[in-house]
């Protein structure tokens, strides 16, 4: 079932149920009100008889209404025959309540005790017919339902045109979605409802965040593809050489160079496999891991290093919160990057706070100018000036460790070393 449909049926059938239930209740209300409208006619009937017997007159019957002069005991006393009424219900009409003889549908009285001129007590009871009045609540709790079940078709149809023409912008919108050209958006007019406009706006953000993932998977693509190019090329070029080349001794040079160029390889296939990892929400759960103790098998994995690595610690532990491995690939891409551009040492300092741990690697070398600094942590940007390209990275590994840490809720920068090179910061929320 459509929209439209749903909506018709369901608030038809709440208008149909409203409509019965009231014509039900206005049925059952009619004989009610039929009776109340006699009695304020017998009543007012009444009012004028009363004063005509206390003034010593004799009554006028009003044409329908029957007006009897009677005594206390219900006799006659107006030369007219015996009334159709028994002792209880003369009772009742002397208590100035009214009185219906001969069952529903009779004949209904008023009745009233005056005081005649000669000291006597007269009962004066003025009463009409209620012939028909069953027919009439049934035929009108008939024309109540007819109009009932008149008013829910009119009803239905009026809701079915209302909700098309409040679903006619949501077509015209889902047909401009289908017209949309690579870049555009849906347009809404000035004059369109608020909820119209709140989807419409969410739509384009949906739109528009769509396009800034694609565009950063091309980007990630193309970059992707031209790093790879580098090694793989290399290995072929290597691979030609030492095949055309029988000589034992710089075939194991070339064989040398290969295996360095299938590692730098290898690693860059690694970082792209992270990145995507990471792109795609893959988040190992946090534990508590001690810093100070990764921070010291970081430098032991760096093994011997053309300059020595110094670790001052400030604190016995420093717990992060976070995984094993993703503490690892920071401090590895950290103490790679150091060692690579560092002259004399590099100094890894851990810090702990009451809410942040902190690590921090100093190293001596040129530095990363501040119009640098900024996108450094950018996938596949390296500095072409300061730090040298000749290193081979491949510009993931800062990218990388920023990735990493940001999804755990710190954040990585970079500034100037008191050494005079470079500091990179990392600080990762404290575990428990």
């Amino acid at each position: 079932m459509s929209l439209r449909l749903r909506i018709t049926a369901l608030a038809t059938a709440v208008t149909l149920a409203c409509l019965l239930g009231l014509a039900t209740v206005a049925g059952r209300g009619l004989g009610p009100l039929l009776t109340d409208a006699v009695d304020d006619e017998l009543q007012e009937a009444l009012g004028g008889a009363t004063r005509a017997v206390a003034a010593g007159d004799a009554p006028v019957s009003p044409d329908g209404l029957e007006v009897r002069v009677l005594d206390t005991a219900g006799g006659p006393v107006d030369d007219g025959p015996p009334p159709a009424l028994t002792r209880a219900e003369v009772r009742t009409l002397k208590a100035g309540t009214p009185a219906t003889t001969g069952g529903r549908g009779s004949v209904r009285w008023h009745g009233a005790v005056v005081t005649a001129p000669d000291g006597s007590q007269r009962l004066v009871a003025v009463g009409t017919g209620l012939v028909g009045q069953d027919a009439a609540e049934a035929s009108g709790s008939r024309w109540l339902l007819v109009t009932a079940l008149v008013g829910t078709v009119v009803a239905g149809v009026a809701i079915w045109f209302a909700v098309g023409s409040a679903l006619r912008p949501v077509a015209r919108m889902r047909r401009s979605v289908r017209r949309l050209a690579p870049g555009a958006r849906i347009e809404v007019p000035d004059a369109a409802a608020g909820e119209l406009r709140a989807l419409a706006d969410d739509f384009n953000a949906l739109l528009d965040q769509q396009d800034a993932t694609a565009e950063r998977l091309r980007r990630f693509t193309g970059d992707a593809a031209h790093e790879l190019r580098s090694p793989v090329a290399s290995i072929r070029v290597l691979s030609e050489v030492a095949a055309a080349n029988p000589d034992p001794e710089l075939s194991q040079e070339v064989h040398a160079d290969v295996l360095t160029e299938a590692e730098r390889l290898s690693a860059l296939l690694d970082g792209l496999l992270a990145l995507a990892r990471s792109d795609a929400g893959e988040l190992p759960p946090a534990d508590s891991v001690d810093l100070v103790g990764e921070v010291r098998a970081a430098v032991d994995r760096a093994g011997e290093q053309p300059v020595p690595i110094v670790v001052n610690a400030m604190t016995g532990r420093a717990w992060a919160a976070a995984a094993h491995t993703e503490i690892e690939l920071v401090l590895d891409n950290l103490l790679r990057n150091a060692c690579r551009y560092t002259r004399t040492r590099v100094v890894v300092s851990v810090l702990a706070s009451r809410s942040t741990v902190r690590v921090l690697v100093d190293d001596d070398g040129l530095g990363v100018r501040p119009e640098h600094r900024s996108k450094i942590f950018d996938r596949f940007y390296r500095v072409s000036d300061d730090r040298a390209r000749a290193s081979g990275g491949a510009g993931l590994g800062l990218a990388l460790v920023a990735e990493l840490v940001r999804r755990r809720g710190g954040r990585v920068a970079v500034g100037e070393s008191p050494d005079g090179g470079a500091r990179f910061t990392v600080v990762w929320p404290r575990a428990g």
